[in-house]
């Protein structure tokens, strides 16, 4: 194979995985995609992984404004599924729109607020 191919390879597996970006910050977008494209190509891997991720990461940080725009006085629901970024959260939550940001979602679960992609249904960020 060669380099090329596999730095291509490695790019395309980054971009497609969420769970290589589980936290929504661009350092650990970074951190994740150098570890995951080490894992995969060696230091040519790393190298094109800590990139993509940074990018990735950057692109999914969530403002400040937001996070402090959700209520911390909402109830919670309790689900037995683990509530962890990249993972959809079950049917039975009931979303709620973020005020003044009404392209999030949030929910409250297992006394934790977290942040969802209303699409997908998605956590983007738990808010600890």
């Amino acid at each position: 194979m060669t380099k090329r191919f596999v730095v291509s390879i490695v790019a395309a597996s980054l971009l497609a995985s969420g769970s290589a970006f589980a936290q929504s910050t661009t350092a650990a977008g970074a951190a994740n995609g150098a570890r995951a494209g080490g894992d995969v190509a060696g230091p040519v891997g790393a190298i094109v992984g800590g990139t993509v991720g940074a990018a990735v990461g950057a692109g999914l940080e969530i403002p400040n404004a937001v996070i402090s725009s959700i209520p911390r006085d909402e109830p919670s629901v309790v689900v037995h599924e683990r509530v962890v970024v990249g993972e959809p959260l079950p049917d039975t939550v009931v979303l709620r729109p973020v005020p003044r940001y009404t392209e999030y979602r949030y929910a409250v679960v297992n006394d934790r607020r977290v942040i969802v992609d209303p699409r997908t249904r998605m956590v983007i960020r738990v808010i600890e």
